[in-house]
């Protein structure tokens, strides 16, 4: 069986924490899915910071929040309440080609997905690109949690049904959305 595609969230850890966790679950490279890979609240790992701290511990790194990260910028991605419309992100062509680069170097490296959401039950990283994933069959996803333990979709509450079986193949695609608005309803639109 191959090796997992990992998942983590580097929430406000230390930088160290965060190297330590990848270490011993022997990552060579970082998918980071975050839209604007930067932190208010942890600057240890805003881009530069964080490319340099995994450089130095021979991780790699590439960011692929352009078309994996949760919080995209065509509008037409939005409903009016300003919530990610995930079934369309997931069939557009920006999305595919960055899962087909995740998926090419996961083949290939031991990879790991990060965002800044430490809990995946609440990130796009499980929300979205893990069930795009687990439901074609590409690859399984081990969550690296903060505390150092590892745990599986098995492990973790199921999404409502309304989250992924609407969202990938029932009628009402509208469902399969973010849990939580990403960007503010009242900014204009630019349709």
């Amino acid at each position: 069986m191959a090796p997992p595609l990992y998942s983590v969230g580097h929430s406000n850890h230390p930088a160290d924490h965060l190297l330590d966790l990848l270490a011993r679950h022997g990552v060579e490279v970082v998918a980071d899915l975050r839209s604007s890979p930067r932190s208010v609240f942890a600057p240890q790992f805003d881009r530069p910071a964080l490319e340099r701290s995994l450089g130095e511990q021979g991780i790699g790194y590439v960011w692929l929040g352009a078309s994996l990260g949760g919080r995209p910028d065509d509008e037409a991605l939005y409903d009016a309440a300003g919530h990610v419309r995930y079934d369309l992100l997931a069939r557009s062509a920006g999305f595919r080609a960055g899962l087909d680069r995740l998926l090419d170097g996961a083949s290939r490296f031991a990879v790991a997905m990060l965002c800044a959401e430490e809990d995946p039950t609440a990130c796009h990283r499980r929300l979205l690109v893990t069930r795009v994933l687990e439901c074609e069959g590409s690859v399984t996803v081990a969550h690296l949690r903060g505390d150092g333990r590892v745990q599986t979709e098995a492990d973790l509450p199921a999404p409502p049904v309304d989250q992924v079986q609407a969202g990938l193949f029932g009628d009402d695609l509208a469902s399969w959305r973010s849990p939580h608005p990403t960007r503010r309803p009242d900014r204009p639109r630019s349709d």
